[in-house]
């Protein structure tokens, strides 16, 4: 399709006056796409999506403890769709955060990957409930989000009534300013009409690439919309069916191909090139179900490896086994937290660690003598692959 045949799929360019200055606005065509996506192009890659979904979803199926791996795969999201927008946390940086223990911790940071952890939870606990995917549950999501921390002065759970922009200090140098705040309701109303409609002729995979290029160029908030748009792919998979368990997260993958992602979504709005966008966001679902369904397999390995060697200790297995249990929910822990946990003496704990540490499995990271915390370091380093901070 020539880009001349893709111009009833452009947008509209409004004037817009924001702070004495003169900008152009761009206010997008409703969905589906005018042409309709040509999906020949896509069958292969939509295919090989389908199966590699099909793969996670079966992995995830035979974990013996799916909250467990949702737990600690959440949490690596949380800090992937957050370093996209430049936060500068670490995966251990959140879990000491989370275990009250936070000396030297960059608390703005890892507080905005926290909210993320409570928005991803409460859209997913509402959704579970069979509350419909809305506009009412959006804002909801929106105001986890940003509850405490930076965000928090950015009217959360509210649809923005001020101008905003992408890029650049101010609208008239922006790379893209989405529509005025006047037209952000209808917008969004026509967004979540579609997110609804009966379209059998869209393949829901197509479908899910389609509502976030058209949230995210709406942008119907002041703050949050790159990581409330990652949100709702999983939110919307999780509502169709197509995954039974939030397990599958793009964020890696944007980050990884961070200004294709960008140039994609601008290549939408400029050219109405939904399929050049469709190819990346479908090839996007397949790598990343591949990877979460081999760092399923690796954990489970690593786990039952690491039982037998604990199972060969003799006499101290019994406990070292608990305290080997309690670090697969929580790699990182201290002698205390452990011993209250696991209603055992913090002696037996500390005695468990040791025997632990001289199997290398884990390792104490603060190098101090009091308060002292251990690492299960294989586990953490397989949940840390691809979360080294990006610069800013």
């Amino acid at each position: 399709m020539t880009p001349g045949q893709n111009a009833t799929r452009l947008g509209q360019r409004v004037a817009i006056s924001t702070a004495g200055e003169h900008a152009e606005a761009y206010v997008p065509q409703a969905l589906p796409p005018t042409p309709p996506v040509q999906l020949e192009r896509l069958y292969s890659r939509l295919e090989a999506a389908n199966r590699a979904i099909g793969r996670l979803d079966g992995v995830a199926s035979i974990l013996p403890d799916t909250p467990l791996f949702l737990y600690m795969y959440v949490r690596k999201e949380a800090l992937l769709s957050s370093q996209i927008e430049g936060t500068q946390s670490s995966l251990s940086e959140l879990l000491l955060f989370e275990s009250e223990d936070v000396p030297g911790v960059p608390l703005d940071d890892v507080q905005e990957v926290s909210n993320y952890i409570g928005a991803m939870n409460h859209g997913l606990n509402r959704i579970r409930e069979g509350f419909p995917l809305s506009l009412r549950l959006i804002r909801e999501i929106h105001e986890a989000l940003l509850s405490k921390g930076r965000g928090s002065t950015k009217q959360p759970g509210e649809f923005r009534r001020s101008q905003n922009w992408i890029g650049g200090t101010r609208s008239g140098n922006a790379l893209f300013v989405p529509p005025p705040p006047e037209r952000v309701m209808d917008l969004m109303a026509g967004l979540e009409e579609f997110i609804h409609a009966d379209t059998p002729e869209i393949p829901f995979l197509v479908k899910a690439g389609l509502v976030h290029v058209q949230f995210e160029t709406i942008h119907p908030f002041l703050d949050g919309n790159g990581r409330l748009g990652r949100l709702l792919i999983t939110f919307l998979l999780c509502t169709h069916g197509i995954l039974k368990d939030p397990i599958l997260y793009l964020s890696l993958y944007f980050k990884s191909h961070r200004q294709q992602y960008y140039d994609l979504l601008q290549r939408v709005r400029d050219q109405g090139d939904w399929e050049t966008w469709l190819e990346f966001f479908l090839d996007g679902i397949t790598e990343t179900s591949l990877q979460a369904a081999d760092a399923a397999r690796e954990i489970l390995r690593l786990f039952e490896v690491d039982r037998h060697r604990i199972e060969e200790l003799g006499r101290p297995a019994a406990s070292a086994l608990r305290v080997h249990q309690m670090l697969q929910q929580k790699p990182l822990i201290g002698i205390n937290e452990a011993a209250e946990k696991l209603k055992m003496s913090q002696p037996t704990v500390a005695k468990s660690i040791q025997h632990l540490e001289a199997l290398g499995m884990v390792r104490e990271t603060t190098g101090r003598q009091r308060g002292r915390r251990f690492v299960y370091n294989e586990y953490l380093n397989i949940l840390n692959r691809g979360t080294e901070p990006l610069g800013k």
